[in-house]
């Protein structure tokens, strides 16, 4: 296996890590960060999330870098993406900062993404993230860790930053996953 995709496979491990400290009670209290209280745990689960988002683009130019794309890679990538993300925004609706409403719409693209990757796969295709669907993850990327950080700093001055970044997320994945089904359409004109 090579190094990007033991980086990808390490953000997969982070998963489960990120879930315990976001949701076991440890007892943490409170912490102040940039003048918005917040559970530590919110706090110290954004921050574990940031760090495995950027795993995504460390491994990303170390695959093109040094020549490593693989198919594991192709397929690795997007799926541990889709775990993160998935995973993160079903917290969030646990804690009530973010609507169920728009985290279902979020997931239910990734499913139908990932079920037409599989149909793909069968056919001997392995599709890499397009630039939309690159700009799609990292808008809801962005909008989770807003969203953990209890909208630090723009809390102070009211103004909605996180809200704002959600709904520019969903936006990207309804119109990513619009383009992924029409870029691969012929994969139904065959269909029985």
């Amino acid at each position: 296996m090579n190094l990007p995709n033991k980086i990808t496979i390490a953000r997969i491990v982070m998963i489960p890590l990120f879930l315990v400290i976001m949701l076991v009670d440890f007892g943490w209290g409170d912490l102040s960060v940039l003048g918005v209280t917040m559970p530590a745990s919110h706090f110290w689960g954004a921050v574990l999330f940031i760090i495995a988002s950027t795993t995504d683009w460390i491994d990303g130019y170390y695959a093109r870098k040094l020549d490593l794309v693989t198919n594991l890679g192709k397929f690795l990538d997007p799926l541990a993406d889709k775990l993160l993300v998935s995973a993160a925004l079903i917290v969030l609706v646990e804690f009530n900062l973010a609507p169920s409403w728009i985290v279902i719409l979020i997931i239910s693209r990734e499913f139908a993404v990932t079920g037409l990757r599989l149909i793909l796969a069968g056919q001997g295709e392995v599709v890499a993230a397009n630039m939309l669907g690159k700009i799609k993850t990292w808008t809801q990327i962005i909008a989770i860790a807003a969203l953990l950080l209890h909208n630090a700093p723009f809390e102070n001055i009211g103004f909605p930053f996180a809200d704002i970044a959600l709904w520019v997320a969903a936006f990207f994945t309804v119109w990513s996953g619009w383009d992924y089904f029409y870029l691969n359409r012929g994969v139904f004109k065959h269909s029985k």
